[in-house]
């Protein structure tokens, strides 16, 4: 008698694997190792001995199934408030007022400067962020920072898979407070952890997510790279982001001489790199991390941009928690808040294709994969027009023609085209 739906593996093989890493982190048997899946280029779960096929790992995994009625009203004890950012309390422009940490960060610091306050001010004894690591500078490192020096070294966006959650082992093992950063899928899957482990829930108290226009595989960087001429086995350090907003993706190589190169992050992020999403991102509904407690973003507004070097954040607050902290830095000059719309938000973001367009995206997916996420949410329901269609066929079908290497240039061309017509699309909001 076969077992594979009561574990991951079911989920892995219908594709709908997030790769967030709950299914480890949570696994009270130790039999789930996230593990590099290289082909897809993505961080996969991998089932080894003694797995007694209890289906906790089903329970928690936000990549099968995220019932988003049930959860904003254990969360937040009400639906959600807005179609497109979820539920909120208030929406700031922000930025520390640290300009070491806003130059070293993606953004306004905001993610580091929430984390520092909140360290000093005894409200948790560590967070889960994550770094890249020094033995393998292009393999990312999630890990428990508890000291002021271990958050800084976690500063700055990592465009790469990183199944962070696989490290909530250590928050069940270890007493204390503790705060988690993530993208969306990593804060669906703690929330749903938390609902079946008590000692979690109680541990960690502050939720920050990150806005999310889908993660890239590691190819990405590999390409990139590639086209440098550099052996990644060759790099002592990659930084994503950083050196002032936008930023710049830094690259450090040592052979017999250190080599340096820096790339503007607009350049690097965009047109092709663009192409090397997963498949089960283009089926995600979240992208402003519906689930935290405070969400952040760059702030992609006419009013910041080319004001300040250091750039500022949006800053979404969802729980009275979130509103505490953000009075006590304001008051004791941590951090400058002023609030902002939810529209500014939207507009902030281009909120926000992924729910509008859900409907006709998860076909293309079913007949790839043969199953979809489901979310149990009802305004998913909208009617679909035929623009949408096209939308779709647009963005997606020509990643699946044109995937292989012979490909790569027709790819390019097409990735380009979406970016002009997308900037077009901007101008005229």
């Amino acid at each position: 008698m076969s077992h594979s739906g009561k574990n991951v593996e079911s989920v892995v093989s219908h594709g709908l694997c997030t790769g967030c890493g709950t299914c480890e982190g949570i696994c009270p048997q130790s039999s789930i190792i996230m593990e590099l899946d290289k082909e897809k280029a993505i961080y996969l779960p991998s089932i080894k001995a003694g797995c007694t096929f209890c289906g906790m790992c089903v329970s928690v995994c936000p990549g099968k199934f995220v019932d988003f009625k049930d959860l904003n009203q254990k969360i937040f004890n009400q639906p959600s408030s807005d179609f497109l950012l979820g539920h909120y309390n208030n929406c700031y422009l922000s930025h520390a007022c640290d300009r070491k940490v806003r130059y070293k960060s993606s953004s306004g610091g905001l993610v580091t400067s929430v984390i520092l306050f909140a360290l000093r001010e005894g409200l948790i004894d560590g967070a889960l962020v994550t770094r890249m690591s020094k033995d393998n500078p292009i393999i990312p490192e999630p890990f428990i920072a508890r000291t002021e020096q271990e958050v800084i070294s976690a500063c700055g966006s990592k465009y790469c898979p990183v199944p962070a959650n696989k490290v909530i082992n250590e928050i069940l093992k270890v007493e204390g407070k503790y705060a988690v950063v993530g993208l969306p899928c990593h804060i669906q899957g703690i929330r749903k952890a938390e609902l079946i482990n008590k000692k979690l829930k109680e541990r960690i108290v502050l939720h920050l997510g990150i806005f999310c226009g889908t993660t890239k595989t590691f190819s990405a960087t590999n390409n990139y790279t590639n086209q440098l001429g550099i052996d990644e086995i060759n790099i002592s350090n990659i930084s994503y982001r950083g050196s002032g907003w936008p930023g710049k993706l830094s690259i450090c190589v040592k052979n017999n001489d250190e080599s340096y190169y820096e790339e503007q992050y607009l350049k690097y992020y965009s047109c092709e790199f663009c192409s090397y999403t997963p498949w089960r991102c283009t089926v995600c509904i979240d992208q402003a991390a519906e689930f935290a407690d405070l969400s952040f973003a760059d702030a992609w507004l006419d009013e910041v941009i080319g004001v300040d070097k250091c750039g500022s954040s949006i800053v979404v607050s969802r729980t009275k928690v979130a509103e505490d902290i953000i009075q006590k830095m304001q008051l004791k000059g941590v951090a400058v808040f002023s609030q902002i719309t939810a529209d500014k938000v939207n507009k902030s973001q281009g909120f926000f294709p992924r729910k509008k367009l859900f409907r006709v995206r998860k076909y293309l997916f079913m007949a790839l994969h043969g199953d979809i996420p489901r979310y149990n949410h009802d305004e998913l329901l909208i009617p679909i027009r035929v623009v949408d269609i096209l939308n779709t066929i647009f963005l997606y079908y020509p990643r699946i023609f044109f995937a292989n290497s012979q490909h790569r240039l027709l790819l390019r061309m097409h990735c380009k085209m979406v970016q002009k017509i997308a900037s077009i699309f901007r101008k005229d909001k």
